[in-house]
């Protein structure tokens, strides 16, 4: 399969490229910056095209079969204005496929996120992907918008498309200021690690799991053919625990010599307590 991908120098489309490119994918990959670098090592290069995603043109998605769009705009904390979220979350992006329609792609992956069902999520045990979405901050708002906004495109054009929330993502090539690679420097490093009492409810997913779901989730949506359609999947572990397991886990894993000083920091204002999809 040829595809055509954005975000492929971040922390899932890294992960995405090499496993893809390891099952004999051809990848053309988007880059804004000719210096920009893979979060992880690849053994190979895609074919990487160094233009900004509103400079693509219908000549660059030549003979590529599906879209993937993993990139994505002020995805961690703090977040950028809603102004700003929505530009490059939705409307730079449904340009872009616009254009990749106009080339002949008829198959669309989209990477959306669980922060899509914000407070909503309190109210599931397991979220389904029919969930009101109630959204906590300009990020996770501008990608409730974008759902939305890319579900009608594909009616309009009559083209596939799948959406697949991310839930928390975890791993090498992670962001240094989340929870996991901050975790992972304190224990090696011997050091405390301060955390909130960590009652939050999450749904852990290694990011090589999510990139392999990516994948698959490719090879699905070419079985639908060229006719309309829409799916969208919480793409997550399965397997809900605590904030403080996890750490726990983790912590135990690395061997830290310090301790988890659990409480030392105070909850984020917003901050929802359970995020645990239907698988």
């Amino acid at each position: 399969m040829k595809i055509f991908l954005t975000g492929g120098t971040g922390f899932v489309g890294s992960h995405f490229l090499c496993q893809a490119m390891q099952q004999g994918h051809i990848i053309r990959a988007l880059k804004r910056a000719p210096d920009s670098k893979t979060k992880i090592q690849l053994k190979s290069q895609p074919e990487w095209i160094d233009k900004s995603m509103e400079d693509v043109e219908e000549e660059d998605f030549k003979n590529c079969e599906v879209l993937v769009h993993l990139a994505a705009h002020s995805a961690n904390f703090p977040y950028d204005t809603l102004e700003n979220c929505i530009r490059y979350n939705v409307l730079q992006p449904l340009a872009l496929f616009k254009k990749a329609k106009d080339a002949g792609i008829k198959s669309f992956v989209v990477a959306g996120t669980c922060f899509e069902y914000g407070t909503a999520g309190e109210r599931y045990d397991y979220i389904p992907t029919d969930a009101p979405l109630e959204p906590t901050n300009t990020y996770s708002t501008s990608k409730a918008m974008a759902t939305l906004a890319f579900k009608e495109f594909a009616r309009d054009k009559n083209v596939s498309i799948s959406i697949q929330r991310i839930f928390q993502v975890y791993g090498t090539g992670e962001l240094e200021t989340r929870l996991w690679p901050s975790l992972k420097k304190a224990a090696l490093s011997g050091l405390d690690f301060p955390m909130t009492k960590g009652e939050q409810i999450r749904d852990f997913v290694s990011v090589e799991e999510v990139a392999g779901k990516l994948i698959i989730a490719c090879d699905r949506i070419k079985e639908t053919g060229d006719t309309f359609h829409i799916s969208i999947q919480n793409l997550g572990s399965g397997n809900p625990q605590s904030i403080y397991d996890f750490s726990k886990f983790w912590w135990q894993k690395w061997g830290a010599k310090g301790k988890l000083l659990v409480g030392k920091l105070p909850y984020r204002e917003n901050e929802v307590m359970r995020f645990v999809p239907e698988v």
